[in-house]
């Protein structure tokens, strides 16, 4: 008996091995089938200008208003151009509500607006209204609802259902022979862990498509993506600490729920500039509260600690921050609000300053700089802010050691390979030891390395899934990337076109920083990978930005946050 128990036993490592041996190969190659068909749609859709009014010019010339918000002036950069020398280069907004009604607001002209002969600071327009603008007279004459129904029913639709179907049966094929992989490896007492952390994500995204389905909606692409990111992040988390696999199952619980709560309150233009003014309040409280009664980890006080619970709400306060730059046209040619946003972005920087976290900070900063150049359009802004960070950069060095150890350290790993440079020093080498295919589940050496599951996940997964997987990763985030460029030009509001791409920076800018500062290309400031990390707040933030993503796109019936098709809700 004792000969047969052991026989049986080199025969079961003898078929785990050969079925390690299969995913080593298999992974990559579903990941990377997975990755094409959910980001060509994303990167190569039709984009199609809605026209929502007419302006009707005294020649008999229409010209189409093809945004919620459009600037009427004599620059080239306006939504309409009128090349009269009485014209302002920014003369006025029309503004489009969700109930189909417009306004007109002067945006500082010398020569004001008029509406039926009235000077007007802003005022609602009706029907045979007449507009003066520098002497140029026009009547807007807004689309019927039929117009409206029709226009919804002619684009250019999402991705069908079948091929998010499709989609989400290669993932789960994915998920499961993953899954399979840890169970044949690891210790019997992680098992129901890390089944319930790899089932329940595929429970999770299955749900969330069938209410997608219920609500008529049939794009995918960009959540079937976040759940490969999430099943990477899993099976990081399996490896390293198997233990809280569930703990992150229920952060990307909180995180989708997140995602639905923000694209609900973007479903409402309205609605999304009442909640702007509440997260540009919560930002701030975030950080000052983690200021004040945070504790503080490797030089950082930015965590905040509640009952055994570990939370960062700097992962927070970057949606809040997201809300708070994203702005409608009429109040985009305020110079008030400018000023205040860059009031504000200077207190949400002083503050993470101040809790010396200063990766952070960059990401703020990255991220209004994205912000500053969609609200003015001036690269002088730009170059002015960038010269601002170099000298609060300088000044952070010399004032901060913690900033100081983590920049010495940079290019120089290897001169201290044991002490300071030991967590790159390691990711570097077991990067290298997994090759393109990687060592398979659980082979891996940096599971016994400081943040393997967090910091440095990016090289637990090149480590243990190859780095064709860690490549396939990073493309996913600049997919979102450039999905939020493409939507900007079709974008209904400036308030969806600049929260889509400053929530696509901050992803991109985040897996930027967290891989190349691995890599010890950029300094390692600690950065998560979104998705990917362990942790509860960066998982929630993560799918909390990907909602403004998501409010970006509008092919028909794609995006729930977005109300197309009368008929699809």
């Amino acid at each position: 008996m004792e000969e047969l128990f052991s026989s049986l036993a080199l025969a079961q490592e003898s078929y785990a091995a050969a079925y390690i041996g299969i995913l080593r190969f298999a992974v990559p190659i579903i990941s990377a089938i997975l990755l094409l068909r959910c980001a060509m749609p994303l990167l190569t859709f039709r984009r199609e200008p809605e026209i929502w009014a007419w302006l009707n010019m005294t020649d008999g010339t229409q010209i189409p208003i093809t945004h919620w918000e459009s600037v009427i002036g004599r620059s080239k950069s306006s939504d309409v151009t009128i090349d009269f020398p009485t014209v302002s280069r920014n003369h006025a907004v029309l503004t489009r509500y969700d109930d189909g009604s417009w306004t007109i607001s002067d945006a500082g002209s010398k020569d004001g607006t008029w509406v039926n002969g009235r000077k007007v600071q802003i005022c609602a327009l009706n029907d045979k209204d007449r507009i003066s603008i520098g002497g140029v007279e026009m009547q807007l004459q807004p689309i019927t609802q039929r117009q409206e129904a029709r226009q919804a029913e002619i684009r250019t639709k999402a991705a069908s259902g079948w091929d998010s179907v499709a989609n989400l049966m290669l993932l789960s094929i994915l998920q499961c022979l993953m899954l399979l992989g840890f169970l044949l490896n690891c210790r019997q007492e992680d098992t129901v862990s890390i089944l319930e952390g790899f089932g329940g994500i595929l429970i999770c995204q299955w749900v969330l498509y069938i209410f997608y389905c219920m609500i008529h909606r049939k794009s995918f692409e960009a959540e079937t993506m976040a759940f490969f990111l999430c099943t990477m992040g899993m099976a990081a988390i399996a490896t390293v600490k198997p233990g809280e696999a569930v703990k992150q199952l229920a952060a990307v619980g909180l995180g989708v729920m997140t995602f639905l709560v923000i694209g609900w309150s973007l479903r409402d233009l309205e609605r999304a500039k009442a909640v702007r003014y509440l997260a540009t309040v919560a930002g701030v409280g975030f950080l000052m509260v983690t200021l004040v009664f945070g504790t503080e980890y490797y030089g950082a006080k930015n965590w905040l600690v509640i009952g055994g619970m570990s939370l960062q709400p700097s992962e927070l306060s970057k949606v809040c921050f997201v809300f708070a730059g994203a702005s409608t046209m009429d109040r985009i040619m305020s110079k008030r609000n400018i000023y205040t946003f860059i009031a504000y972005s200077i207190l949400i920087c002083g503050l993470l300053a101040l809790m010396n976290d200063f990766g952070t900070a960059l990401i703020f900063f990255c991220a209004f700089l994205v912000i500053a150049y969609l609200r003015s359009g001036s690269m002088g802004t730009v170059a002015l802010a960038v010269t601002a960070l170099i000298f609060a950069g300088v000044l952070a060095l010399k004032i901060a050691p913690h900033a100081l150890r983590r920049f010495s350290v940079w290019r120089h790993v290897w001169d201290d390979p044991l002490n300071a440079g030991y967590q790159q020093v390691q990711a570097l080498m077991c990067i290298a030891s997994g090759g393109l295919f990687g060592l398979g589940p659980g082979q891996g050496f940096l599971k016994h390395v400081f943040a393997a599951d967090s910091d440095i996940a990016f090289a637990t997964i090149s480590e243990e899934w190859g780095l064709l997987v860690a490549v396939m990763m990073v493309l996913c985030v600049a997919a979102y990337g450039f999905f939020a460029i493409r939507t900007a030009r079709v974008a209904r509001s400036s308030f969806y076109t600049i929260g889509a791409c400053t929530a696509a920076s901050i992803l991109v800018i985040q897996t930027i920083l967290n891989c190349l500062g691995t890599l010890d290309i950029l300094p390692f400031t600690g950065v998560t990978f979104p998705f990917l990390s362990n942790g509860g707040t960066s998982m929630i933030g993560a799918w909390g930005l990907l909602a403004f993503v998501k409010a970006g796109d509008t092919r028909q019936n794609a995006s729930f946050a977005v109300r197309l098709n009368k008929k699809g809700g």
